[in-house]
């Protein structure tokens, strides 16, 4: 949502300040003159005699978009963590070998707009360091039966207050939570 500029404002080159001259009725003895711009505005309107002056404004910026697009995750066997996630059910969007020093291996969840990268020359972080990766899924018990059924090793769905999980790690220990966000009976 982009926020419109208010008349008399110039723009700032970043887009949250301006500055403003704002007129306002020149108080009588003893009175403060208000330079909040919003009720400032409203009495030069039709206020007289006027005083100019200048103050400094913040309006709160439109927030751009900014999307969660990909994770490095640390693994030791790149071949052996691209089983792994094939066999949770990520889909391999990459698999690039730019140099001897860098392959990159791009994976996606099912549904999701993030992806996990790993590879060589991807991070630095030490394989299996990685805590608490989180999906979400609608129902957590096909979860759990899905990817009982591939194979990969979850415990027994964890019901809390905030949400049902089942949890995994990779190969290399990095840690996975799969959320159902409302708690499984409610």
């Amino acid at each position: 949502m982009r926020v419109p500029p208010l008349p008399g404002l110039d723009p700032h080159p970043y887009g949250a300040v301006h500055r403003v001259r704002v007129q306002a009725r020149k108080p009588g003895p003893g009175a403060r003159l208000d330079l909040r711009v919003g009720a400032a505005l409203r009495e030069a309107r039709g206020a007289a005699p006027f005083v100019v002056r200048e103050a400094t404004v913040r309006r709160r910026m439109a927030l751009m978009d900014i999307k969660l697009e990909l994770i490095g995750v640390p693994v030791t066997d790149i071949d052996r963590a691209k089983t792994f996630y094939e066999r949770v059910g990520f889909h391999a969007d990459h698999d690039v070998t730019v140099s001897d020093a860098i392959r990159f291996v791009q994976m996606t969840p099912p549904g999701s707009s993030c992806s996990i990268a790993f590879g060589k020359g991807i991070t630095e972080m030490t394989p299996g360091s990685l805590d608490n990766m989180q999906v979400v899924v609608d129902d957590i018990e096909q979860a759990h039966a899905e990817l009982t059924a591939r194979g990969v090793d979850v415990g027994a769905i964890d019901d809390q207050p905030w949400g049902s999980f089942v949890y995994f790690t990779d190969p290399d220990g990095n840690r996975w939570a799969v959320q159902q966000k409302t708690p499984r009976g409610q």
